[in-house]
């Protein structure tokens, strides 16, 4: 029976990165703002609430799940590709519907170099056939 690899647009625990249960730390890598940011929210939050996010931080840290072993080593550029996606995955996807267009594009410009203006590149593949 296979399984199912891990969600890049869940909410894990950040162990590695964290001080306690990585709670803050997994907060600061879903939503990609600066842990020392997410760490004086939470600071904050707890003095103005007078104590009501502590118990909310300890049963988040109780039920969330830690960061599976693959996505531990995943890039700057990967990490904020996937913050993205959890952010607007509807902007994601029109961003990468617009990259492979213009990879189409030019990929278009290219093939039309070479077959129509560049006779001479032309002739040379019409001999190899």
């Amino acid at each position: 029976m296979s399984t199912q690899p891990p969600s890049r647009t869940k909410f894990y625990l950040d162990k590695k990165n964290g001080k306690v249960m990585g709670v803050c730390a997994g907060l600061a890598d879903y939503t990609g703002f600066d842990v020392t940011l997410v760490r004086i929210l939470m600071v904050l939050g707890v003095v103005m609430g007078g104590g009501a996010l502590i118990p909310v931080y300890f049963v988040t840290g109780w039920i969330a799940e830690d960061r599976p072993r693959e996505l531990q080593d995943s890039g700057p550029e990967e990490k904020k590709f996937w913050q993205g996606v959890r952010t607007s995955p509807s902007r994601t996807a029109r961003d990468i519907k617009s990259r492979f267009r213009d990879i189409d594009r030019r990929l278009a410009q290219v093939e039309h170099y070479v077959t129509i203006e560049n006779r001479s590149l032309a002739r040379e593949i019409e001999q190899l056939r």
